[in-house]
């Protein structure tokens, strides 16, 4: 089985630094690394702690992205089976010297989507109100979806046009990052409701993530609380890198898709697509975080290394 490695930047990825910040959070990981999946009580009778100290640790861990669960039938009820995701955690530091210089971040409100195709249930909110009306697709045309901080469909992808400052400056990109945070789109919520879902940069695929599900256990860290409680409250943060070598997401590689195959000297525009794709294994919808919902307060970023 293959090793699958973590790269962590210790500004962009607080949330795992913090997350490793314990001994017992790290033992954790090395028990289900050694182990394999084991369920939460299996977990506290190898470390000795009590149940309810070892599910607040997984919780960290899982919020963190370094670890997935599902949920299994037992004898009674159900249970809960944690999996360690990687087998390498690296934290880089890199040279941040001339980082203006070298870096050109756009941030892009979900909103400004200039092209989709979705399919109901679907829906936009801002951080006031519901655009328009639920389940109906002509609602992503409304001029108010300028102002969607949420957006969900089960079916489609929407796509943004990022300035190319490459053409503009003429200049050679190294690697290109887009960051959002995601989760997959059900009725209600359901954390069990797995969903792959793709990027594409100017049209080429660049691999997929498959989101373990919808959440909707606890309010999102920045979600409004006129939002309802049934509705999805939280995603996790991705990014996917594309460089010399292939693309990645989180530090795992998902594609041989590299920053040369992208023709980005050749467009005026960066053109960043995301949704489902018509073959997908994993079919479950998606919704896209921005500022004002969510766990990260942000909007979808592009990040052009030179």
């Amino acid at each position: 089985m293959e090793t699958k490695l973590l790269t962590v930047d210790p500004i962009k990825d607080a949330d795992v630094v913090q997350a490793l910040g314990s001994a017992t959070r790290i033992e954790i990981l090395n028990l289900l690394r050694l182990k394999g999946p084991l369920n939460v009580n299996e977990i506290a009778t190898h470390m000795g702690l009590p149940q309810s100290t070892t599910a607040t640790n997984l919780k960290s861990l899982e919020r963190a992205g370094l670890i997935q669960t599902h949920t299994m039938k037992a004898t009674k009820g159900n249970q809960k089976i944690c999996s360690s995701i990687y087998g390498e955690i690296l934290i880089r530091f890199d040279d941040r010297t001339n980082l203006s210089d070298d870096v050109v971040t756009v941030s892009m409100p979900i909103g400004l989507f200039t092209e989709f195709e979705v399919e109901a249930p679907c829906g936009l909110c801002s951080v006031n109100n519901v655009i328009g009306m639920l389940d109906v697709q002509e609602v992503f045309l409304d001029p108010q979806r300028m102002q969607a901080a949420l957006l969900w469909f089960t079916r489609g992808y929407v796509e943004y046009k990022f300035p190319n400052n490459a053409k503009v400056t003429g200049r050679t990109v190294r690697k290109i990052e887009f960051s959002a945070e995601l989760s997959s789109e059900t009725p209600a919520t359901n954390a069990n409701w797995p969903s792959d879902i793709s990027i594409w940069i100017n049209g080429i695929k660049a691999g997929y993530w498959t989101s373990p599900g919808d959440y909707g256990d606890r309010r999102g860290m920045y979600s409004p609380a006129w939002w309802k409680l049934s509705g999805s409250q939280y995603g996790k943060l991705k990014t996917w890198t594309i460089d010399d070598r292939g693309t990645w997401i989180d530090g795992a590689m998902v594609s041989t898709q590299t920053i040369n195959s992208l023709g980005i000297p050749d467009h005026h525009s960066i053109r960043f697509r995301i949704g489902i794709d018509e073959k997908a294994e994993n079919p479950g919808g998606l919704n896209i975080f921005g500022k004002g919902f969510g766990d990260f307060d942000q909007d979808i970023v592009m990040t052009i290394y030179f």
